[in-house]
């Protein structure tokens, strides 16, 4: 199985200059050796593929990576259970995700696209 642990942080933004390592996200998800989604994986270990969204100082949200219809990303929390509150990847099928990388987060809390660092990806 080739289920990885990712770890994207906050990139530059303007009211974090530098960025920021308390701001982000770590997830699971199956990864092949470029560092993409593999499909058909994530299709049979669904339940494995986890969120935790960290947040400054709020309260951090658990949840699941989801495939919407027409095969976007997103974070789905368990708590809210309503799509409208997903974090929508943006291209996700399309960005590797290897340390140093860039990927964007649309965020369910003020629906600005925000730009993240892929930090670190660990074989779990």
């Amino acid at each position: 199985m080739t289920i990885k642990k990712v770890r994207l942080e906050l990139a530059r933004a303007p009211e974090f200059p530098n960025g920021s390592h308390l701001h982000g996200y770590e997830f699971t998800a199956p990864l092949d050796e470029s560092g993409s989604i593999i499909v058909d994986e994530w299709k049979s270990h669904r339940e494995q593929c986890r969120v935790q969204r960290f947040w400054g100082s709020q309260s951090h949200e658990v949840g699941h990576l989801v495939r919407k219809p027409g095969g976007s990303w997103a974070f789905h929390y368990d708590i809210h259970g309503d799509p409208d509150d997903d974090d929508a990847g943006y291209r996700f099928g399309a960005h590797p995700f290897v340390p140093g990388e860039y990927v964007s987060i649309k965020d369910h809390d003020d629906d600005e696209l925000h730009t993240f660092k892929v930090v670190t990806v660990q074989q779990i």
